[in-house]
This record gives C-alpha cells, sequence and structure tokens, in this order.
C-alpha cells in the first residue's frame, strides 16, 4: 500500500509541462491590453448672459411655495447658485447675503439662493441659520440654462456639479452681471457694490 501511495504522490509532484513559447504567451498578453480610453468630453465654456434675457424658471421653493422670474418683474433680483446645503462654503455664502440683504432691498433688489437640494434640505438650512430670503430647488434644468452645471473635479476625481455663480437681473428681466466660479469671502459685498452702480 505505501509504495504505491508513494508513487501516486511523485507522479502529481512530477515535471512539469514546458512553458508555452515566447511567442504564444506574448500573444496573449497583446490580447489583455486594453485600447486607450476615448478622451472625456469636456463642457463648453459658458457663454456669457451678459446683456441677455435671464433664462425664465418657475421653481419650488424651501416654504413649500413655487417661485417664477416672470413674477419678480418690477425688482432686482440676486440669483445665486451654490453647490449644497449646510456645507461651509455655502453656509459662509448664505449667511453674506442674509447679513447684507438691507442693502439688497434698500436697492431694490430680492435675494434667491438656487441648488440642487431638495426643499425639505433647503427649509432645514434656512431654518438652521435663519435665512431671510428663499431657497429655490432646481432639477437641474435651470443650472444648466444659465450654464453653471460642470465638471468638477475634486482629490484627482471628476464629478458633475454646480459652480458657484452669481447673477443680477434687472426690473426688466436682463442680466446686468454675472460672476462665475465665485470666491465666498467678500463676494455678498461687491455683488452689494455693483447693485449701487447700475
Amino acid at each position: 500500500m505505501a509504495p504505491k501511495k508513494l508513487k501516486k504522490k511523485a507522479g502529481k509532484a512530477g515535471v512539469r509541462k514546458p512553458a508555452r513559447p515566447v511567442k504564444d504567451a506574448a500573444k496573449k498578453a497583446t490580447k489583455k491590453v486594453a485600447k486607450p480610453a476615448k478622451a472625456a468630453t469636456m463642457p463648453a465654456a459658458a457663454k456669457s448672459l451678459l446683456g441677455k434675457s435671464a433664462p425664465d424658471f418657475a421653481l419650488p421653493l424651501d416654504d413649500g411655495g413655487r417661485l417664477s422670474l416672470k413674477s419678480l418683474r418690477g425688482k432686482r433680483v440676486v440669483l445665486y447658485f451654490y453647490p449644497k446645503d449646510d456645507t461651509p462654503g455655502c453656509t459662509a455664502e448664505a449667511c453674506a447675503f442674509r447679513d447684507g440683504l438691507p442693502r439688497f432691498s434698500s436697492a431694490n433688489a430680492v435675494v434667491i439662493g438656487v441648488s440642487k437640494d431638495n426643499v425639505a434640505s433647503h427649509n432645514k438650512f434656512r431654518t438652521k441659520f435663519k435665512l431671510n430670503f428663499p431657497l429655490a430647488s432646481d432639477d437641474g434644468k435651470v443650472c444648466e440654462a444659465y450654464g453653471v452645471w460642470k465638471q468638477k473635479s475634486m482629490y484627482g476625481r471628476t464629478y458633475m456639479g454646480i459652480e458657484r455663480s452669481t447673477f443680477i437681473i434687472d426690473e426688466q428681466g436682463s442680466v446686468r452681471a454675472e460672476w462665475r466660479k465665485v470666491s465666498v469671502a467678500g463676494h455678498a459685498d461687491e455683488v452689494s457694490k455693483a447693485l449701487a452702480v447700475l
């Protein structure tokens, strides 16, 4: 019995089959090489809206109401787009607009914040920071109409998101000023000063 077992084990541990010829291995490796990926299509640079009619919209608000741009004719509108509720930069920006609202109101202007967060998120955000202006929820169409839906990158990862942007719309519905790729610090003051000279 023992010799047979030894013979069987020896057979299993026997000499391996010779390796495939180098030519075959090279052919196999070639098959595994993936075709180069096509370059990602970058979104076109946003066209300026200055002097043009502001794209109209009718969006749901944080308080359950609905707001259209047409309903604000006769007033100036500070329409600002921000990436996400209750994040550091967006909170600082919202609070700056909140604190500056008396100056905007004296210039016959209303402030409206827009992001893709839902109305429940907006309501929570507005309540938490006592924001004194409405937040509108967009499904993406208004962001695209204003050219603020962009490809962004962070830590080597690319994704689509809202590029922080602000527009001043006059009493007749035309865009009189625009800021893209906004830096939060001092921005609300800059918008207020622009309103004073428009």
